[in-house]
């Protein structure tokens, strides 16, 4: 059995190799990790969607989720900290909206693959 496995070693070795010089380093993958996990929240996906048809702010947000304001602050903490959504004033009031377009793209792919 042994024997086995060195020669399925051998027999891929370039293979191999050409995937360990493509992986990204691990601080990439733990980043990649983390900004999953992000995504692994339903109230934060709702979110999400809410801002993909939307620039909206805290009470707009709350109001759509039937939750209360603070609930829907520390998700968009968590939000803004990933990057995934971004905020401007407006006199007193703040807008909450997708960061960018990767965002955008990344609901987009996510929902198709559900779909399939």
């Amino acid at each position: 059995m042994e024997k086995e496995k060195t020669e399925l070693i051998a027999a891929h070795h370039d293979v191999v190799e050409q995937v360990l010089a493509n992986q990204p380093e691990d601080e990439y993958l733990y980043d990649l990790a983390e900004l999953f996990k992000v995504f692994g929240d339903s109230t934060r996906i709702k979110i999400l969607y809410a801002l993909f048809e939307s620039e909206l702010c805290v009470n707009d947000i709350a109001r759509i989720l039937n939750l209360n304001q603070s609930a829907v602050s520390h998700q968009l903490r968590i939000l803004k900290d990933a990057k995934l959504v971004k905020f401007k004033r407006s006199g007193k009031s703040i807008f909450y909206s997708l960061d960018d377009d990767h965002v955008r793209t990344i609901l987009s792919m996510g929902m198709d693959h559900v779909e399939e």
